[in-house]
């Protein structure tokens, strides 16, 4: 095993780089999207009933069924690999900005458009903030998840360390298979633990003391 990561560190280390762009890159991408969405809808029972049910139903959907019928119209490569990791990525952050966004207190909004701000300064400087703790939750829920969907667009040759772990599937048995197999997932794991640390990270210096969850 030794043998075989000091053979290949120079194509691990990029491979793992790949992998942590494609997910933050996407996660990133996902929180904004989910957030817009939450926004439009939260203040509708009947449209936060429909995202929550799209968010549901979207989650049941196999990684690997979705990523390969994206081959058809996207090919392979990046563009299908961002699409469905962001697709992925969107639906639990989406359901914890609905909850989190929900759960403001309406007399605080009525209080900031009292004295003067506007339905977006509104949303952004008072309702954004306090669910923002929420929000997080999800966002670092959803960085685990797409970690490992991530992995899966090898399928369709997109970036990243799945490549390590279908190149040792396609030949289990074969010289350094099952070698390949543990890079590829330690890999995936190890990266996914520093991404939330980060995303800890992140919530600590971008929420206040008195409305962290």
């Amino acid at each position: 095993m030794g043998d075989f990561v000091r053979s290949r560190s120079g194509e691990i280390l990029f491979a793992s780089f790949q992998h942590l762009s494609l997910v933050v890159q996407s996660v990133v991408l996902a929180t904004v999207l989910a957030v817009l969405i939450a926004a439009l809808v939260h203040r509708s029972p009947a449209a936060r009933g429909a995202a929550n049910s799209v968010s549901a139903i979207g989650l049941t959907i196999p990684s690997f069924a979705l990523i390969g019928l994206m081959v058809a119209p996207f090919g392979f490569g990046v563009l299908p690999s961002v699409i469905v990791v962001v697709f992925f990525a969107t639906l639990p952050i989406l359901r914890n900005a609905i909850v989190g966004l929900g759960g403001v207190d309406p007399a605080l909004v009525e209080s900031a458009r009292g004295i003067g701000m506007s339905r977006l300064g509104t949303f952004l400087r008072v309702e954004l903030p306090l669910a923002w703790p929420v929000i997080l939750s999800g966002v670092r829920v959803s960085a685990q998840m797409v970690m490992g969907v991530a992995a899966v667009a090898a399928f369709v040759l997109g970036p990243g360390l799945g490549g390590f772990i279908f190149q040792g599937l396609s030949r289990l048995g074969g010289a350094g298979a099952l070698e390949s197999v543990i890079t590829g997932t330690v890999g995936v794991i190890l990266l996914a633990f520093v991404l939330d640390l980060v995303l800890l990270g992140i919530g600590r210096l971008t929420t206040s003391k008195g409305i962290r969850v």
